[in-house]
């Protein structure tokens, strides 16, 4: 496991967007991805109601992969929703120090 590396991407996009991201990703190798749901206050999202400031709800995607596939992970995830247009949603690379519970990499790894 010591040579295999990983990144996290993760990905904030409009509600209803998640499955988008999540079937570009796994085009691209990934193998899946976990949704968490929030609210966004980002620049492109001042919308009001009767007066009431509207805090649109947003969906963040967390997709593990190896690091050897990023780069296409996320060209596939941007190009999917948009991320290159306003208010669309962003898009971001954390690299991972230690991972545990992906047992099939862990065995595929010392395979190697």
């Amino acid at each position: 496991m010591a040579d295999m590396l990983f990144d996290l991407i993760v990905t904030i996009v409009n509600k209803g967007n998640f499955r988008k991201v999540i079937d570009a990703s796994k085009k691209a190798g990934a193998e899946g991805g976990t949704l968490l749901t929030g609210r966004g206050t980002g620049i492109h999202e001042h919308a009001k109601l009767f007066g009431i400031t509207i805090e649109p709800e947003k969906e963040v995607v967390l997709t593990l992969i190896k690091r050897e596939i990023c780069e296409d992970v996320f060209k596939a995830i941007a190009a999917a929703v948009d991320l290159n247009k306003p208010g669309k949603g962003i898009a971001f690379v954390l690299e991972v120090e230690r991972v545990a519970g992906i047992t099939h990499l862990l065995k595929e790894a010392t395979r190697e």
